[in-house]
């Protein structure tokens, strides 16, 4: 982290990126990324002080408004969680102040929503899948416990066998017709997809077999 010296911040490193855009770092350890007629307006240069209340604006007003509008722009294109959202504007190299700031912006709108997109996951793409898969899915997204339980009450189906005989009957499964490797591929398959081995048998027509996921 660099030195704040009173009410004045360091530009300790410019970096031209071409485009008219430079990558900018400063003392209190943020960087960002401005174009010239920024860099012209705050008078940002390497080594110089800019004031507090320069910074505030530059953070508030130029970065601030730029990220809120990128924050959009993206819900815009497609649905994401506030983890996506955070780390895709994060890879756009916004300051972390300016992200927390677009953030609240899109959820005070209900732009952002994690709860919608856990019960629209679920509506939509959840069909293939157990209520565990589900679960396991949405935690990667970054979607919290308590809000992916809330969307499994609402939305998921509580049988899961009726899941299983669908997928089955997609890979065109017929009991009692299909060879032990088949079988097992299949088993293998539906186990992946986070359904109980015990559901899988009994979909299989199998109830009585000793398969198990711990063959694998």
């Amino acid at each position: 982290m660099g030195n704040v010296q009173g009410n004045v911040i360091e530009v300790t490193g410019v970096e031209t990126l071409g485009k008219g855009k430079y990558r900018v770092s400063f003392s209190d350890g943020t960087t960002c990324l401005l174009y010239r007629g920024e860099m012209r307006t705050y008078g940002i240069e390497e080594g110089k002080d800019l004031g507090s209340d320069s910074y505030s604006r530059l953070m508030t007003e130029t970065l601030g408004k730029r990220a809120k509008k990128r924050a959009m722009y993206l819900l815009e294109q497609m649905d994401r969680t506030e983890k996506q959202l955070r780390e895709k504007l994060l890879s756009n190299e916004y300051p972390q102040i300016c992200i927390d700031d677009a953030v609240e912006y899109v959820k005070r709108f209900h732009y952002l929503d994690d709860y919608r997109y856990a019960c629209n996951y679920i509506r939509y793409g959840g069909a293939k899948l157990s209520r565990q898969m589900v679960r396991q899915k949405l935690m990667q997204k970054g979607v919290d416990r308590k809000v992916i339980e809330a969307a499994l009450e609402e939305e998921y189906s509580s049988e899961e066998l009726p899941m299983i005989q669908a997928l089955l009957e997609k890979r065109h499964f017929v009991p009692g017709q299909c060879d032990d490797k088949e079988f097992r591929r299949i088993f293998q398959y539906l186990l992946r997809r986070g359904f109980q081995s015990s559901e899988i048998l009994k979909a299989m027509k199998c109830e009585n077999c000793t398969i198990s996921s711990g063959d694998y």
